[in-house]
């Protein structure tokens, strides 16, 4: 049998590894019956001096930049809010807004890999935030996903049509994208960026993994999505329903008369309002954003031929596209693929 004081360091090694997977501390102090305060403190042993020091007896050589109550605060802050809370004027967590934060409050100056391993320490790690407007009203979502969306499915089945999701976006020469710590498995959201100029696109998936896209210039009018839509219509040999969010133009009166006088051929169903996490055809442009963001681009006409390039070689990963609807947000899409 393992002496008590064995059994005591596997617990602590136990509890600390379990917050470095992605439980939250919490919820380790909880499940596992201690304070959250002797939590904190034994990942500070930990960071001091590794697995060893969470012996007991064990005494480090050298004082300790960071205890465990200061690790509380940075976790606290991190997944509470975001750095504009301390009067910072970028919305993501990055590892020099932790530095500053460490200096500023606490006095505590650290490397910045030393800032990455205190995160991932902590359960935390670098993720690309999803975008989610405040204005949200989860009523509405909600209703979207237990009644709406499935109501959808159950039509396109009768009418034998192809369900597809459309949105539209725009590349911008100066937009830039990053990653924020975040804890693992949480997605953090953070208000959308638009950039100034660029090339305008829009695009539309289905749970096949069928892309289709078409790149405008100028702003979308409706008689631009109804052309799209035509297209749609075409490339499908069937009936499409497809999915938009409450732009004007997916609403006008111009884009009304040319559905109803698709006598079912073409339908048009709307999202939630401010609900893009629920668009499987967000992470379309989320993929070709990340591609052609690390590329140098010359000038629009350099930057048309990328985008061309990154949406032509998606449109070709079928498999690719159909993990589009295999996220937290969009999973309820998939409910599609039951008669497909």
């Amino acid at each position: 049998m393992l002496k008590k004081t064995e059994l005591r360091y596997e617990r602590r090694v136990a509890a600390v590894e379990a917050v470095q997977r992605g439980e939250t501390p919490k919820t380790v102090a909880r499940v596992m019956n201690i304070r959250l305060k002797t939590l904190y403190e034994w990942m500070a042993h930990y960071r001091a001096g590794g697995w060893h020091a969470l012996r007991e007896g064990y005494r480090s050589g050298r004082p300790w930049k960071v205890n465990g109550k200061t690790l509380e605060w940075i976790y606290e802050a991190i997944t509470m809010g975001d750095p504009r809370q301390f009067q910072f004027e970028f919305c993501l967590w990055t590892r020099k807004i932790v530095k500053a934060m460490l200096k500023k409050f606490h006095r505590i100056e650290l490397s910045l890999p030393s800032i990455s391993r205190l995160l991932k320490q902590l359960g935390l790690s670098a993720q690309r935030p999803v975008y989610k407007a405040y204005q949200q009203d989860p009523k509405a979502v909600e209703l979207w996903l237990k009644k709406e969306y499935p109501a959808i499915v159950k039509a396109a089945k009768k009418d034998n049509a192809d369900i597809y999701f459309a949105d539209e976006a725009a590349f911008r020469s100066d937009s830039h994208s990053g990653t924020t710590w975040s804890p693992i498995g949480v997605t953090p959201e953070v208000l959308e960026h638009r950039g100034k100029f660029g090339i305008n696109c829009i695009s539309a998936v289905s749970a096949k993994g069928l892309l289709r896209f078409r790149m405008y210039e100028g702003k979308m009018t409706s008689a631009l999505f109804i052309d799209f839509l035509q297209g749609l219509y075409t490339d499908a040999g069937k009936a499409i329903f497809v999915i938009v969010d409450n732009a004007t133009y997916h609403r006008s009166a111009e884009v009304k008369q040319f559905i109803k006088a698709q006598k079912g051929k073409i339908r048009l169903f709307y999202l939630p309002s401010y609900s893009p996490e629920l668009n499987p055809d967000e992470q379309v442009w989320n993929r070709a954003k990340n591609t052609v963001g690390r590329i140098c681009v010359e000038n629009k006409a350099h930057m048309k031929k990328v985008v061309l390039k990154a949406l032509r070689s998606l449109q070709k990963k079928k498999a690719k596209v159909i993990t589009f609807f295999q996220l937290n947000g969009t999973k309820y899409a998939a409910l599609c693929t039951d008669y497909l």
